[in-house]
C-alpha cells in the first residue's frame, strides 16, 4: 500500500537541508485517483508542446553546454511550476536528497549546519539556527541573507538551488557570505557540517524562581513523550508555573502537535482543517493531559511556524496561556507529500488549517498577547544555558521575552490581577 504523509510545514534548510512538516497518515492512492479523475476534463492541463519547444531551443542553442543537463533542467522546471503557485516557502519540490533529509529529521538525526531558511525577495534568508548547531555556533541568526555559497552568487536563486550548493556530508566545509540582519554588513563565514542529533525537548528551572522552562525545538517523532516526562518532573519538584518555549521552532509532526497541546488542555479542539470546498473538520484535544492546571506562558517569534503555531494558537484561543514575543511565521496550509517516479516528491498544500476559534494564520501569523522583542545581539536562552546560570547571570543575559514570561507568571505587585478575567484561575502568586 502506498502512503502519503500529511504536513503543515515550513520550507527550510537544515543545511545539509530538509523540508519539514506535520505528519499524519493519509492514503496516497485515494488522492492520486481523485486528482487524475479531476484533471481529465480540466482546463488546467499544461501546454506540454510549449514546454518541449522551450526545452529544444535551450538544448540546441544555449552556449554553456555544461549547464544543459537533463536532471538539472527537469528539476528546475518542476521547481518553477511549483513556485508559480505563489505558496512561497511552503509548497515545494523536493529532490530525492532533500526528501531523505526530511525523513532523517523526523527520525531525530541528520547531517548539515542546522539552519531554517525561507525565500524572501531575491534572497534565501535564515529564519532560525537550530539549538547547538554549527550554524548557531558560527553566529548565524534570524534575518541573515545568504549572498554567496562557495563563491557563487545566490541572488535570485530558488531555495532548492541554494540547498544544492550548501548540502554535503558531515565533516566537510561550506563557505558563505552573509548579509547581516542587524547592521547590513557582509560577513564571510566558513561552517563545518556535522551530524546533528536532534534533542527536541529540554527543560530547566529559571534561576531564582519556582518557574520551569520547557523548550521544544521541533516536533519530531516521539517528542510528546519527552514533554510529558519534563512536565511530570516539574510537578514533582514543586514548580509553580511553566514557560513553553516555541521560539525558532519550525514545526513537525501533526500528531505530536496534537498530543503536545493536549498536555495543557482538558477539552476542546486543537485546530480546524478546511478543504477547498469549505468543509471544516475538527481535530479534538486528546484526554489525560498531565499539566492542564499548571499556570503557563508561551514564547513565540518569527521562527515559530507550523506545529508551533497550532499549539500556541490553540492555547491562546482557549485562554490557557499568555503568548509573549513576536508575531509567528504564518504557516496555514496542510501539506501532503506526492511521491514522483524518480524518488523526488511534491510537497503540496491541499487543506488550510485554522485555530479552534476559526482564525486564519496563513500569511498572517499569530499575534502575541505581549509583544516583546529581544535586544540586538541577544539570542534566546536555552535550558542548557539556564542550568549553568545563577539569578544574576540570568537577568544579565537580557532574554527579555523569557523575563516577561517570568514576570507575568510571578504576578509582581499584583499586576496579574488585571488579567484575571481573561485568564481565570491562572494567577498564582509565586513567592
Amino acid at each position: 500500500m502506498k502512503s502519503r504523509l500529511k504536513y503543515l510545514g515550513v520550507v527550510f534548510l537544515v543545511l545539509s537541508v530538509f523540508v519539514f512538516g506535520l505528519a499524519g497518515g493519509v492514503l496516497l492512492d485515494r488522492y492520486v485517483q481523485v486528482a487524475t479523475a479531476a484533471s481529465a476534463d480540466s482546463t488546467t492541463q499544461p501546454n506540454t508542446n510549449l514546454i518541449l519547444e522551450a526545452w529544444r531551443i535551450i538544448d540546441q542553442n544555449y552556449v554553456d553546454r555544461a549547464a544543459v543537463e537533463q536532471q538539472r533542467l527537469t528539476y528546475g522546471a518542476l521547481s518553477g511550476m511549483v513556485d508559480a503557485l505563489g505558496d512561497t516557502g511552503h509548497t515545494t519540490f523536493l529532490s530525492p536528497q532533500m526528501l531523505k533529509q526530511q525523513q532523517n529529521y523526523t527520525r531525530g538525526e541528520f547531517e548539515g549546519i542546522g539552519a531554517q531558511v525561507e525565500k524572501k525577495g531575491d534572497y534565501v534568508i535564515i529564519t532560525a539556527p537550530m539549538d547547538d548547531s554549527p550554524a548557531l555556533k558560527a553566529g548565524l541568526k534570524a534575518g541573515d541573507a545568504i549572498l554567496r555559497v562557495n563563491g557563487e552568487d545566490m541572488t535570485g536563486k530558488s531555495v532548492e538551488s541554494v540547498i544544492d550548493k550548501i548540502i554535503g556530508p558531515a565533516g566537510t566545509r561550506v563557505d558563505l557570505v552573509i548579509l547581516d540582519a542587524n547592521d547590513g554588513s557582509q560577513k564571510e563565514i566558513t561552517i563545518t557540517r556535522a551530524r546533528i542529533k536532534v534533542n527536541d525537548v529540554s527543560w530547566a528551572q529559571v534561576p531564582g524562581t519556582t518557574i520551569g522552562v520547557v523548550r521544544i525545538s521541533g516536533f519530531s517523532d516521539g517528542i510528546s513523550n519527552g514533554l510529558k516526562t519534563a512536565l511530570q518532573q516539574m510537578k514533582q519538584q514543586g514548580l509553580t508555573g511553566v514557560i513553553l518555549d516555541l521560539r525558532n521552532n519550525p514545526g513537525g509532526l501533526l500528531n505530536e502537535a496534537v498530543t503536545t497541546t493536549s498536555q495543557f488542555l482538558s477539552k476542546g479542539n486543537v485546530l480546524l482543517e478546511k478543504d477547498a470546498q469549505g468543509k471544516i473538520q475538527e481535530v479534538r484535544v486528546e484526554p489525560n493531559g498531565v499539566a492542564t492546571d499548571l499556570p503557563m506562558a508561551v514564547l513565540v517569534n518569527y521562527g515559530s511556524a507550523s506545529a508551533s503555531e497550532i499549539v500556541s494558537g490553540a492555547l491562546q484561543d482557549a485562554g490557557r496561556a499568555r503568548l509573549i514575543g513576536e508575531t509567528t511565521f504564518g504557516t496555514g496550509t496542510v501539506l501532503n507529500t506526492f511521491s514522483l517516479s524518480d524518488g523526488s516528491a511534491l510537497l503540496l498544500a491541499t487543506l488550510e488549517w485554522l485555530t479552534p476559534n476559526g482564525r486564519v494564520i496563513w500569511h498572517q501569523g499569530i499575534q502575541p498577547d505581549d509583544k516583546v522583542s529581544l535586544p540586538a545581539g541577544v539570542a534566546p536562552l536555552t535550558p542548557a544555558q539556564l542550568k549553568t546560570m545563577d539569578a544574576q547571570t540570568y537577568r544579565a543575559a537580557r532574554d527579555l521575552q523569557m523575563q516577561r514570561a517570568v514576570e507575568w507568571l510571578s504576578c509582581p505587585n499584583g499586576k496579574c490581577a488585571t488579567d484575571a478575567a481573561k485568564f481565570p484561575g491562572k494567577q498564582q502568586v509565586i513567592p
